[in-house]
């Protein structure tokens, strides 16, 4: 190893080149999507921090992954800060906190890798640290209800590895990739054999997962309609602005129910059913007279409870029935599981109310509806929904999937946001979802991203950001089911648990 190598993993200037390392991984996802940044940086940051002990391996990694998250989730302080009642300085601090917290997960796998580690380098970087990446960003995706926002793997939605994600899901792409991550820095070090073996064979994969995948098309298509009504968040949720809101989609809506699904966004009817129960029930016929259904996001309010809710009206079955009048609490509906902490629900709220506006946002008091639950059904077609945050869970999502399901639904309200990289992200992300099923999927927002993606996640059709405008397309459907939608992580999970027990075992041999 030359002097100078040593030079500058021993220097003070380690910490700061892995920070600024972290924080280029920022440009492997959107609206960038340059993924060779992200296993460029590991790959650099792994070279600094290799030869550390745990303690200084955990200092090294924390660097890394606050660059990365500081960086990578910076549009989180914009809500904070416009709509939290929060001082700039306040709101860029509670999103400096939120990044370290992420931070602690790599941080943990430099511990834990300086800690296993056996000695034996191909294994050490090509099994044993991706594994250890791997449930790292499991246990960021799963504790305090999970953010798992930024995988390794969502930096290849436009990457060459994207169609194994139909094999494999998001996190074997991470796997992969981090595999790849070894083996190049291996072939830095002169030993080229892993990453000459690798790169053969994730081509031929590659190839095989598109050539002889299970997806065919069905040679029809679905007429939708999705409604972009770009309502201001300051306006959204005033009693003054709810009938014109409700109107202008209403509106938007009536020169194109020459369609057969119109989407609404996430609680496009801002408040519960019975209050606005006459405009849904106009609603409900003037689609039930062009045989149209239309889906939209609302608040719903059975028993005393509150729920972030989706709806059908008009017709919810085909075009050969005689379509049947919406009715509150009808079934064919959906109840949001995955809530998001501080907008949906406020944990322990009686402590956190009282101290700042953050904590009292609108409609921060919703109840969770169940994990797994029927498809919505519109003219005899088969969605299968989640709204907003839900659609970074792809096992919840997989959980609601079957074979008969026609399209993946997603909707949501990135106002919040502004004019950040938030909900480019949120978009990248949702692509991720129809690769792994094989489906169409819907994405109908308040102000952006609005847009229609086909079964191999590319763009079909989208509206500009913050524009009041409606997206009309012929959507194919397709059938089949990928190995993802049938068999999930669960092949993934068990190579991880298998490489990281063979590193537990290498590491008390080596001792």
């Amino acid at each position: 190893m030359s002097p100078l190598v040593n030079t500058i993993r021993q220097s003070r200037i380690r910490l700061p080149l892995a920070f600024l390392a972290g924080a280029s991984t920022a440009l492997a996802f959107a609206p960038y999507g340059l993924w060779p940044f992200y296993p460029l940086a590991l790959a650099f940051c792994l070279w600094l921090g290799r030869q550390l002990e745990p303690a200084a391996a955990f200092r090294h990694w924390l660097s890394f992954g606050f660059g990365a998250f500081v960086f990578g989730i910076s549009w989180v302080h914009v809500s904070i800060d416009r709509y939290g009642g929060l001082p700039l300085p306040v709101s860029l601090g509670l999103m400096a906190l939120l990044a370290f917290y992420l931070a602690l997960y790599p941080a943990l796998v430099g511990a834990a890798f300086a800690k296993l580690k056996s000695g034996r380098s191909y294994f050490d970087l090509v099994g044993l640290f991706p594994a250890l990446w791997l449930l790292a960003e499991l246990g960021r995706g799963s504790v305090m209800t999970g953010f798992p926002w930024l995988l390794a793997g969502y930096s290849q939605t436009d990457g060459p590895l994207a169609p194994l994600a139909s094999v494999i899901g998001v996190e074997g792409l991470s796997l992969l990739l981090l595999m790849c991550v070894g083996a190049l820095l291996l072939f830095v070090e002169g030993k080229r054999l892993p990453l000459l073996a690798l790169l053969p064979l994730l081509a031929l994969a590659t190839w095989a997962a598109q050539t002889f995948s299970p997806i065919q098309s069905r040679d029809e298509s679905v007429k939708v309609l999705l409604v972009q009504g770009n309502i201001p968040q300051s306006m959204k949720w005033r009693k003054e602005t709810l009938w014109p809101s409700l109107l202008k989609h209403l509106d938007m809506t009536r020169p194109n129910f020459d369609v057969d699904i119109v989407v609404w966004p996430e609680a496009a009817v801002p408040i519960w059913e019975n209050v606005v129960s006459d405009f849904l029930d106009n609603a409900n016929r003037a689609a039930n007279l062009t045989d149209t259904a239309i889906i939209t996001g609302i608040i719903s309010h059975p028993e005393q409870e509150f729920y972030n809710s989706l709806i059908v009206l008009g017709n919810h079955f085909n075009k050969q029935q005689d379509a049947p009048d919406y009715q509150i609490g009808d079934g064919n509906d959906y109840r949001k599981h995955h809530l998001l902490p501080i907008g949906e629900f406020v944990p322990f709220e009686d402590l956190l109310r009282p101290l700042a506006p953050l904590f009292n946002l609108p409609m921060s008091s919703f109840n969770r509806g169940d994990f797994i639950q029927p498809n919505l059904q519109a003219v005899g077609y088969r969605l299968a929904p989640a709204i907003c945050y839900e659609i970074a869970f792809p096992e919840q999502l997989r959980a609601n999937f079957s074979e008969q399901t026609d399209l993946l639904l997603t909707v949501s309200n990135d106002a919040w946001f502004g004019e950040s990289n938030g909900p480019l992200q949120h978009m990248e992300i949702a692509r991720m979802r129809a690769i792994e099923l094989g489906r169409p999927l819907l994405r109908a927002t308040n102000n952006g991203v609005t847009a229609v993606v086909d079964e191999h996640g590319k763009m079909l059709k989208q509206l500009p950001q913050f524009e009041a405008a409606v997206l009309k397309a012929d959507v194919p459907l397709v059938k089949g089911q990928t190995l993802f939608a049938r068999f999930g992580h669960a092949p993934v999970l068990a190579l991880m648990s298998l490489l990281l027990l063979a590193g537990i075992g290498l590491s008390y041999r080596r001792r």
